[in-house]
């Protein structure tokens, strides 16, 4: 077996891994909060809120960070030092008594949690360009995977062997996938650009901002975790005003694992599909279909219905995450790869920080159902600054970067 092969095959169980463990203490966030003394249902969802978005403002902070130190020294180590971060800070947390504690260590989580992002970048330098999206989508399989099994994994262990116990075997879990890393990656050396320029933080974020194609990937990375999110605090509540059944939470995981099974079932083809026909059709053409699938969950009036929206609104979403990832390995140039991907990776734990605070206060005001139909509104915005950055002439990346670092010394 090749290099490559073998890197891609290791860092695919390791993302399943990964994912799946580090969303398996999603589902009693709110009760092991509960057990750190007698608070009201006010004060436990108040701190259930910000733990969980602690570790999102921490990691949209140090993902541009770890993108340049990989650069430099490579994907490898930052690869182990998340692992081993991650592994760290949940088993820690398993032996937390107080919310203060708890919020301090999500807060460090986020400080390592870049994991499956750096793995994104590790795979897309060492794959060609022209079957990046095909690869990257077939990566995303594994942390979708992951998501979809975690959290039912982690509700089952948190019954049989208690909330401390779940973080521990979470934590042991996240080392394997370290040590498959550590034991197995090879990772080969990128191959410097003929005209290698030094380009300073300033000017590779001024870039990102003031490039058209470049400035339109971040948005919709943003936009695309803005859509999940907005709508997953308020899944529950919906899924009530739709059934008088009792199993609320069972439906309501139901509904939400649809979406990932429509992102895992077609994540590849549209990577596969952007690599024959050009990443920038198959990004227009998501995000019309996820406008023309999130619309209609606004009016559902049966779980069946939404169950169907969702997953097909998830086959829609599921396509654009490789698809933006191939475009910035398209676009970036190879010596800065891993930063432009962290401000990718960024802009997308952006979107997580906004997603559930946009559903949240929209949801107040005008209905959980408005969520659905502004979310909308915003994919149809993304698509429109696709199609006026694809009609104006091309802005060749490495120099408008070469432009802005001129300007700059000048």
């Amino acid at each position: 077996m090749d290099v490559q092969k073998r890197n891609f095959i290791i860092i695919w169980i390791a993302n399943f891994l990964v994912a799946g463990t580090m969303t398996m203490i999603m589902p009693f966030l709110s009760l092991y909060i509960d057990t750190f003394g007698d608070h009201s249902d006010a004060y436990v969802q108040k701190w259930a809120g910000l733990i969980f978005g602690a570790t999102f403002i921490t990691a949209f902070i140090m993902s541009p960070i770890w993108g340049r130190v990989a650069d430099k020294y490579g994907f490898k180590p930052i690869l182990l030092i998340n692992g081993f971060g991650i592994a760290t800070s949940v088993f820690l947390m398993g032996f937390v008594n107080s919310v203060e504690t708890f919020f301090i260590l999500r807060l460090f989580n986020g400080v390592v949690t870049g994991f499956i992002p750096t793995s994104l970048a590790f795979i897309s330098s060492q794959t060609a360009r022209e079957e990046a999206g095909k690869k990257l989508g077939t990566l995303q399989m594994g942390s979708v995977s992951g998501t979809l099994f975690g959290p039912v994994l982690g509700g089952l262990m948190a019954d049989t062997f208690g909330f401390q116990y779940t973080f521990i075997i979470t934590a042991f879990s996240i080392v394997l996938a370290a040590l498959l890393v550590l034991f197995g990656i090879k990772e080969m050396k990128k191959a410097k650009a003929k005209r290698a320029v030094q380009y300073s933080r300033k000017t590779i974020l001024s870039g990102l901002l003031h490039h058209r194609l470049m400035l339109n990937i971040m948005i919709v990375t943003s936009l695309i975790q803005i859509g999940n999110f907005s709508i997953q605090p308020l899944l529950s509540l919906y899924v009530a005003e739709l059934t008088d059944s009792n199993n609320v939470a069972f439906l309501a995981g139901l509904t939400f694992s649809a979406a990932g099974v429509g992102n895992l079932l077609f994540a590849r083809k549209w990577g596969k599909l952007g690599d024959d026909i050009g990443y920038e059709k198959v990004l227009g053409a998501l995000l019309i279909l996820s406008f023309i699938f999130i619309i209609p969950q606004a009016f559902v009036t049966s779980i069946w219905q939404l169950v169907i929206c969702r997953l097909l609104f998830g086959i829609a979403i599921g396509g654009m995450i490789p698809i933006t990832t191939a475009l910035v390995r398209r676009e970036a140039p190879v010596d800065i790869q891993g930063e432009v991907m962290g401000y990718n990776s960024s802009f997308r734990f952006l979107g997580n920080i906004i997603g559930p605070m946009f559903g949240g206060i929209i949801s107040g005001f005008i209905g959980i159902s408005s969520v659905f139909i502004l979310t909308g509104v915003l994919f149809l915005l993304g698509f429109a600054f696709l199609y006026y950055a694809k009609r104006k002439p091309v802005q060749d990346f490495e120099d408008f970067l070469a432009e802005e670092n001129r300007q700059t010394s000048s």
